[in-house]
C-alpha cells in the first residue's frame, strides 16, 4: 500500500517528510513507480492521463478543497477532497477582507486615487448593510461568524437550508427572498450542474439596486456579461472577484479595465502542505479501518 504524489516536487518534498515520520510508503512522482500494483492512493489537482495501471487505486485525494474539475473514475475508486483548517481560514480572510473593500468604497476610491481625485463617499454602518452568504459549509459558517461579530446583518442559503446558529439560513425554494434581502452577496457554493452558470440576468434581477457581489465560489457559476449588465444598469455597484469565467481571464476582458471590479488571480486560498499531507494520512488510515474517509465527495452532488 502505497501513495503516489503527482504535483509540485516542493510539495512533494514536504509530503515525503511527513508520511516518513509517520512510517507510510510514499512515491514522490510517476518516474519512481516501479511497481505500479502497489499504488493504492493518488494525490493530485489533475490526475494522470492513464489511471488504468494502477489496478490496486482505491482513492484519489485532492489537494486543494475543490473536486469539481476531476474526470470520471475507475470504478470502485473514490473521490477525496483535502480538508485543512488552512484553507478555511484564508479563504474567511479574502471574504471578509472583499467585504469591507466593497462595504467602504475601495473600487471609489481606488478609481479616484488614479485621477488624482479627493471626493469622500458617505460612509454606512455595517449594520445597515445585509450580508447574504451563498453556501454553508464549513468556510461559510466561519465567515458567517466573523462578520456577524462585525455587526453585519449576516443570512445564509442553501441546498438544504440547515439551520446554523445565530444565521438565519434560506432553503433552495426561497432563493428569491434571500436575494431581495441582500446588499451584499457573497458566493461560496462549489460547482454543480445547479450552480453552474447560477449567476444570471435574472439571478441579478432579484437583488436590490445597488447591491455588491463577492464570488469566491466557481468561475463557471459566474455569467460575467450579465454582471456587466447588471453593473451598467445600477443593479450592482461593485464586484470583487477571486474566480472568473474564464480563467485566466484573456488580457483584453473587460473587468481588467472597469474600475468597479477587482480582481485577484484564485488566491483565496491553497493547501498547506504539510495540513495536506496529514489529511492524507487521516483518509489512508480511515480506509484501512474500514471507515468512510474524510472529504468523501458525492460525485452526484459534486462535492
Amino acid at each position: 500500500m502505497a501513495l503516489l504524489f503527482h504535483s509540485l516536487p516542493a510539495r512533494g518534498a514536504v509530503w515525503a517528510d511527513v508520511f516518513a515520520k509517520a512510517g507510510e510508503a510514499f512515491i514522490p512522482n510517476e518516474a519512481s513507480v516501479s511497481d505500479p500494483a502497489a499504488v493504492t492512493h493518488l494525490a493530485c489537482w489533475q490526475p494522470p492521463e492513464d489511471l488504468s495501471r494502477y489496478a490496486n487505486l482505491k482513492a484519489v485525494i485532492s489537494i486543494g478543497a475543490g473536486a469539481d474539475h476531476f474526470p470520471p473514475l475507475p470504478e470502485g475508486v473514490v473521490l477525496v477532497r483535502t480538508i485543512a483548517p488552512g484553507i478555511g481560514a484564508m479563504v474567511r480572510d479574502w471574504v471578509v477582507m472583499a467585504t469591507l473593500a466593497l462595504h467602504r468604497d475601495l473600487p471609489i476610491y481606488l478609481d479616484q486615487a488614479a485621477r488624482r481625485e479627493w471626493r469622500p463617499q458617505t460612509t454606512r454602518l455595517a449594520r445597515s448593510r445585509r450580508v447574504g452568504i451563498m453556501g454553508m459549509g464549513r468556510i461559510g459558517r466561519q465567515v458567517a461568524m466573523t462578520l456577524t461579530g462585525m455587526d453585519f446583518p449576516v443570512a445564509g442559503w442553501s441546498r438544504s437550508g440547515s439551520a446554523v446558529d445565530g444565521v438565519e439560513v434560506f432553503g433552495a425554494d426561497v432563493l428569491d427572498a434571500f436575494l431581495a434581502r441582500t446588499d451584499l452577496l457573497i458566493c461560496l457554493l462549489p460547482l454543480t450542474e445547479e450552480t453552474r452558470g447560477l449567476m444570471d440576468d435574472a439571478f441579478f434581477g432579484k437583488l436590490p439596486d445597488g447591491a455588491r457581489l463577492v464570488h469566491a465560489g466557481r468561475g463557471a457559476q459566474l455569467d460575467m456579461d450579465a454582471m456587466r449588465r447588471a453593473i451598467g444598469s445600477g443593479r450592482l455597484t461593485a464586484a470583487m472577484l477571486d474566480v472568473t469565467n474564464p480563467e485566466p481571464l484573456p488580457d483584453d476582458h473587460w473587468a481588467w479595465s472597469d474600475p468597479r471590479v477587482i480582481v485577484t488571480p484564485h488566491v483565496g486560498s491553497h493547501t498547506d502542505p504539510e495540513e495536506g499531507a496529514h489529511h492524507a494520512l487521516n483518509v489512508i488510515r480511515a480506509m484501512r479501518g474500514g471507515d468512510t474517509p474524510p472529504g468523501l465527495v458525492d460525485r452526484l452532488k459534486g462535492y
